[in-house]
């Protein structure tokens, strides 16, 4: 435990043994001298910091300081009520200089003090707490987003971005805290007032009745002893609570700033030396009316001027000092050789705009492009198992004004062009009618539609056609470029983390696989090899186990990852043939055998060696095969023996990158399989 800490454990301790054992006059005069000092020290700090979360232990302090504050008016009402009202030099002295030689006039002093302290100061921080408690806990989702826009659009990494959520996180609680905190000054404010009333009434009871000894004092003289001890006591408690409650008032009305509070009030109230002049011209003109105090006045009528004159003064020197610091840091840069590296880096994925899109990306005209980016990266996460890289988001002048490009790694790799304000109408292949607008193509996945305007929406619909606003088309195209790439965009780095994540968890698989069996680098050709053909690595645990299964007599790659692909047949049947039933393209047994014989290892891995004719032949084939199941609106998927899916995958590629080619150990057994074409050579 650190010495720290034991101090605090040993405090906390004396302040209950104050409350229980009772103490002599000078121990209390020494205790209530260190109360007042920690409450001034606690005002000054809480003036001092330029955030309320620099004082983030002000919530629990407040709590021990109203128990150590009580626990003296324990012991001070001992002394007072036990000792004939000697309770010590300090309650004597503080009772001497506001009661004096009238009693009725230092008690109505005393009594005033407590109503400011209750009524005014502890009622009014009590309520800026609570309203301060509400309106950061309602912030907070906004801020989150603010904090997910920024991240997107890259002003911020993903450490600042944690960074800022702990912030938010922090300021939260500290409210929160300081919402129930002020409780503590209410109720001791309400406690004090109890207290002196006790002892009031104690006291004129052991004065007159004599119960400590003797045989009672005269009225007069219990009134003095007494009501001198009380006030003393009330104001050496009192005045403690009320900068205590100054102070909490001060940090709960404090918004973030750069400055210190004294800071603040010396830049802000005197920012503007006009006002100055003018209010010194105004207590001039007041000192000619008769029976006001002429002095006073004249004195503020020329001191506030000289204030905005020497204020006017030291604004002119700063600005000119600036001047001469710009001017020297301009001509250090121009003298400094340049520097390219910034040149050199390259986003993963970004997207550039066009002038009037630019809408749709601000927040403040209403955009919400920048939560969308955000809801594909949690939705790509989900769906492949990928953490996406941070989509950088910029204005491009030398786009068209609605035009929109998506690039990956410096590359454009998809654009297009929409009209703001407008809907994309999709026409379903089963649907006749036609609709009046702006005939496009669906820059996602190329097919004939309409811009139309949103009075013609709901015809449209009613049609049977399918509306997405520009907003969603964006997305859309975006969240398909993803998948498309996601084996491009799945880095070393990000492999890490997947494993350090999966780590947490299985601890022992990954110290199998990684690095004894495997290099970060050799997982990630399997994990892109799995992407390439639109299947999740989520369940990274089971596709590691695979590799540690066979790592020991297979290194190469692609075999990986047919072993991988098939222990994922779940998966696999639930991505590709989601009902259970599947019409299938199917090889001819003599294409399969021709394939298998002519399969060659290479340096690169296997592949097959043919003819160019028998390849054209092939490929022939497959095409007439998924133009058939196109026109009738089924996505094609090719099935073949499990020693030939690679390598006939990489001879469709030719044909269409995205024609699916899964093996029969690739499928679950339930699943009902109906052959509707063969290719054949």
């Amino acid at each position: 435990m650190k010495t720290n800490d034991i101090v605090v454990s040993v405090m906390v301790l004396a302040i209950i043994m104050i409350i229980i054992i009772p103490i002599d006059p000078i121990i209390l005069d020494i205790l209530l001298i260190v109360n007042i000092s920690l409450s001034l020290l606690i005002l000054l700090t809480n003036l001092y910091i330029k955030r309320a979360l620099e004082f983030s232990t002000f919530p629990t302090m407040l709590l021990f300081l109203t128990l150590f504050r009580l626990s003296l008016n324990i012991a001070s009402t001992k002394l007072i009520l036990g000792n004939n009202g000697e309770a010590g030099s300090v309650i004597k002295t503080f009772g001497n200089f506001v009661v004096g030689n009238n009693l009725v006039v230092g008690f109505v002093i005393f009594i005033i003090i407590i109503l400011i302290q209750f009524i005014i100061i502890t009622k009014g921080a009590e309520r800026v707490a609570e309203v301060a408690a509400r309106f950061t806990l309602d912030a907070m989702p906004g801020k989150q987003m603010a904090i997910d826009a920024d991240l997107n659009s890259g002003i911020i990494d993903e450490s600042d971005a944690q960074l800022r959520r702990e912030e938010i996180q922090r300021e939260a609680n500290f409210y929160g805290a300081m919402d129930g905190a002020s409780k503590f000054v209410k109720g001791d404010a309400i406690v004090g007032i109890i207290i002196t009333i006790v002892n009031v009434i104690g006291g004129l009871m052991v004065g007159i009745m004599g119960i400590n000894g003797g045989s009672g004092m005269a009225m007069e003289k219990v009134l003095q002893v007494y009501i001198l001890a009380v006030v003393g006591d009330g104001l050496v408690s009192q005045i403690p609570a009320l900068i205590v409650s100054t102070a909490t008032g001060v940090i709960v009305t404090r918004s973030a700033s750069a400055n210190s509070f004294g800071q603040d009030v010396s830049n802000q109230l005197f920012a503007r030396p006009s006002i100055l002049f003018v209010l010194g011209a105004l207590l001039f003109l007041l000192s000619f009316i008769p029976g006001l105090p002429k002095v006073p006045l004249i004195a503020m009528a020329i001191g506030l001027p000289l204030v905005a004159y020497f204020t006017l003064n030291k604004r002119k020197k700063k600005d000119e000092i600036d001047e001469q610091d710009n001017a020297e840091l301009e001509a250090q840069e121009k003298r400094k050789p340049e520097s390219v590296t910034s040149l050199l880096h390259v986003d993963t994925i970004e997207m550039e705009f066009g002038y009037g899109i630019i809408s749709m990306v601000d927040t403040s005209q209403g955009g919400d492009l920048l939560d969308r980016v955000v809801m594909i990266r949690r939705q790509c996460a989900l769906d492949l198992g990928i953490i996406v890289p941070v989509v950088r988001l910029r204005d491009n002048i030398q786009l068209q004004n609605n035009q929109y490009s998506i690039k990956i790694k410096g590359l454009e790799v998809a654009s297009g062009e929409i009209m703001i304000d407008h809907f994309l109408a999709l026409k379903p292949a089963d649907v006749d009618a036609t609709i009046i607008g702006i005939e496009t193509v669906d820059p996602t996945f190329g097919l004939p539609a309409v811009w139309i305007t949103e009075s013609d929406r709901e015809s449209a619909e009613l049609k049977g056609y399918t509306t997405i606003d520009a907003p969603s088309v964006i997305s859309t195209h975006l969240i398909e470029v993803i998948k498309r790439h996601a084996h491009e965009l799945l880095g070393r780095q990000q492999v890490k983390v997947l494993i350090d994540n999966l780590k947490v968890h299985q601890p022992a698989l990954v110290d199998e696989v990684t690095p004894k069996l495997f290099t970060i680098g050799e997982i990630q050709k399997v994990l892109a090899n799995l992407l390439r053909e639109s299947i999740s690595i989520r369940d990274i645990g089971t596709i590691l186990e695979i590799l540690g299964d066979y790592g020991t007599v297979i290194r190469d790659a692609d075999t990986l990852t047919e072993y991988v692909r098939q222990s994922l047949k779940r998966t696999i049947t639930h991505r590709f043939i989601p009902e259970g039933k599947a019409r299938v393209i199917t090889l001819d047994p003599v294409l399969e055998q021709t394939i298998s014989n002519n399969i060659r290892q290479g340096e690169q891995g296997s592949y097959a060696v043919l003819e160019p004719t028998d390849i054209q032949k092939i490929l022939s084939s497959l095409k007439k095969a998924v133009e058939h199941f196109l026109s009738l609106g089924v996505t094609p998927i090719v099935l073949t023996s499990p020693q030939i899916r690679k390598d006939f995958k990489k001879l469709t590629v030719q044909l269409d990158p995205d024609i699916t080619v899964l093996s029969y150990n690739e499928i679950e057994q339930d699943v009902e399989i109906f052959s509707d074409r063969v290719v054949n050579i």
